[in-house]
């Protein structure tokens, strides 16, 4: 949960003097670890690095945990990355460059708190709030009655203080209870792609023409006021950055809610592809990268996920391989089959149709498979 963060012109100051001085000294303890360890130092190991030395430049015990467990998570989430290859191959150029320098955090980057540097009054709606000059209470912030409310309910844990666009947030984590899913009776299959942005196995079809001819338009806007290069397009670029991101987000919101109010309403569960990895296997020629770079599929796909299980609509993701290839009614699989991007012709018993509804039909049926064997009990013991 984001909210709002507006401190005055006294508070302001502090809040700008800790942020970039929390990320310096991250840098440092990151630094330093790199120099003794590499990208394999613990919390523990740090600590006896580093803990000092923060306390010593003005942090509190506190702080100082916090800094140094965020850069061996930090370094263990860059390590887990290495090893699932999304750094290239061993001895790709890319990975070398990942495993040669410690983790570096921006001046602004997000920082943590906990219940002990940072408390909430949903009544007055202000939080008080650890800095570098000292806690500063009675710091309003904003949010809907709705946010406030799950808030005051269900937060739980940590909070990230993020400074973006000149603007104050704090992002919440809430801990909300999860129904428990539901016995489908069968499963509403979705092929995602970047015409058609979401096509089910019920053939709706969530188009993204739209959504592609906005992102052309950003695109011709940005050029401009670049070409321009005065103070006013600057300005006006900063206003617009992130734009773009934000209306794709709303669209993948409204694309997932539909998604899944229709498996609610029809006690269905939701199958999806696996598309981890597509960006790596896939070539496009030079005209398409950025329409395929900017093709928010993982969004979708994670917004359906989390709206689903807070829905208690069961949900499982299946192998994508040859699904837009292979015929639902006698299996025959051949590229053949699909002889244009937006129509389905199989060659063996004539069936047709749109492509993406027959991606979404063996999405569906390969779901079906699957479920039961996620679900079948575990065999007595001999």
């Amino acid at each position: 949960m984001q909210v709002k963060v507006m401190p005055d012109a006294v508070q302001a100051p502090a809040l700008e003097h800790t942020l970039p001085a929390i990320n310096k000294a991250a840098n440092w303890v990151s630094a330093t670890g790199f120099e003794r360890f590499g990208l394999k130092a613990s919390v523990r190991e740090l600590r006896k690095l580093c803990y000092g030395e923060l306390k010593a430049l003005g942090f509190g015990a506190q702080a100082a945990q916090h800094i140094i467990k965020r850069v061996a998570d930090a370094s263990t989430s860059l390590r887990a990355g290495i090893r699932a290859g999304r750094f290239g191959p061993e001895g790709s150029k890319r990975r070398r460059k990942a495993e040669s320098k410690p983790v570096a955090f921006r001046p602004h980057a997000a920082h943590t708190y906990d219940d002990r540097c940072l408390s909430w009054n949903y009544d007055a709606q202000t939080v008080s709030i650890w800095t570098l000059d000292g806690r500063i209470k009675d710091v309003p912030f904003a949010c809907s009655p709705e946010a406030l409310k799950a808030l005051a309910e269900h937060r739980k844990g940590e909070s990230d203080l993020v400074f973006r666009d000149g603007k104050w947030f704090l992002i919440a984590t809430l801990d909300l209870p999860e129904p428990e899913a539901f016995e489908p009776r069968d499963f509403i299959g979705v092929d995602r792609g970047i015409v058609n942005l979401a096509t089910t196995s019920d053939g709706d079809n969530h188009q993204g023409r739209r959504l592609g001819r906005y992102r052309r338009w950003q695109t011709r806007k940005r050029a401009e006021l670049q070409a321009k290069q005065t103070r006013s397009a600057k300005q006006l670029l900063k206003k617009r950055a992130r734009k773009e991101a934000r209306h794709a987000s709303h669209v993948n919101h409204k694309v997932a809610k539909t998604v899944v109010a229709v498996a609610q309403r029809t006690e269905r569960g939701i199958a999806l592809e696996e598309l981890q990895g597509i960006r790596d296997r896939v070539t496009v020629s030079r005209d398409q990268r950025a329409r395929l770079s900017s093709w928010p599929f993982h969004q979708l796909g994670a917004f359906i996920a989390y709206k689903a299980r807070r829905a208690g609509v069961p949900f499982i993701e299946v192998d994508a391989a040859y699904t837009s290839q292979r015929c639902p009614r006698c299996g025959h699989t051949e590229r053949g089959n699909r002889p244009t991007r937006d129509i389905f012709r199989c060659r063996r018993c004539g069936l047709a149709g749109p492509a993406d509804h027959v991606a979404g039909i063996n999405v569906r049926d390969r779901a079906r498979s699957a479920w039961v064997f996620v679900n079948m009990p575990d065999p007595a013991p001999a």
